[in-house]
């Protein structure tokens, strides 16, 4: 697969991924966080089964190890995600904030390496940091809740899957690896909630339809293939691509819910995407190194 066309790949995935808070936000009235996760990923791993049942022939037992390692972290990243969803009533914010992701990626990636970050990282990190107080203070509270410091620590986790990934994908099967990790994430989430909620199952169809589109749709297509995806492109890249969840989010929710983020909600946002915008540039030396 070409880098282009991994890239149009994550892109897909992320967008498609960006709806699911739309179809979470319908089902969350009635389900509860874990019990909407593990059906949800559990449908979708029974799916992709049936599916890929031919590439489980050979299966090795630390592809299936690594599978539940990327599980269990998207898995936290998710619950992080649908609590803070569910307090802050709110997609377009609960999408920024965790998206934040963007600016993680790379000083996490620098902090591993030992190396100090780029001044262009820096620089996106303070924008980014802006907007999310202005976001998250909404024009009328000084402080962040609970939702909001929910959405930040999964968007820290959502920073870590991404590297994680990108190492994983490169060292495995990368297609196995997607459908072990949508199953473990349905495994971990119906634990989680027979222990913390009392789980049942849809009673309406529109309780069946946000399902059946968040397994298919997000699940089986969203989660399924990043790390085919990643194994193409680097993690810096590939968090970069989280810009696509909030614009997405925003427009849906200004769609369908008619969330209005206000005037600092408004700037905050702004501050956030110009640290995408800045963070994505390449400078000529970096264009001319590429190139050679």
């Amino acid at each position: 697969m070409k880098t282009r066309n991994a890239e149009l790949l994550l892109a897909g995935l992320i967008i498609a991924r960006a709806t699911s808070l739309l179809f979470s936000k319908l089902a969350l009235r009635s389900l509860g966080p874990f019990t909407l996760m593990g059906l949800r990923f559990s449908l979708a791993f029974l799916v992709l089964a049936l599916i890929f049942a031919g590439h489980f022939r050979g299966l090795r037992l630390h592809t299936v190890l690594r599978g539940m390692a990327l599980g269990g972290i998207f898995f936290a990243v998710m619950a992080g995600e649908l609590m803070g969803l569910k307090i802050t009533d709110s997609s377009s914010t609960t999408s920024f904030l965790e998206n934040t992701a963007v600016v993680w990626v790379p000083l996490m990636e620098a902090a591993l390496l030992r190396r100090a970050p780029k001044r262009k990282v820096l620089l996106s990190a303070l924008l980014c940091l802006c907007g999310v107080a202005l976001l998250t203070r909404g024009g009328a509270r000084a402080q962040i809740g609970p939702g909001e410091l929910l959405c930040l620590a999964s968007s820290v986790l959502y920073a870590a899957a991404i590297l994680l990934t990108a190492r994983l994908s490169r060292e495995d099967d990368a297609l196995l690896l997607g459908v072990f990790q949508v199953g473990f994430i349905g495994l971990f989430a119906l634990t989680a909630a027979f222990l913390a909620e009392t789980p049942r199952l849809p009673q309406s169809g529109v309780e069946w339809g946000s399902i059946l589109y968040l397994a298919l749709v997000c699940s089986c297509f969203g989660f399924t293939l990043q790390p085919v995806a990643q194994r193409y492109v680097s993690a810096e890249r590939a968090g970069l691509f989280c810009a696509l969840n909030p614009l997405t989010a925003a427009l849906l929710g200004l769609l369908f819910f008619r969330e209005w983020l206000g005037a600092a909600g408004i700037l905050g946002g702004a501050l956030i995407v110009c640290g995408i915008v800045i963070q994505g540039r390449r400078s000529a030396a970096e264009k001319a190194e590429a190139a050679a």
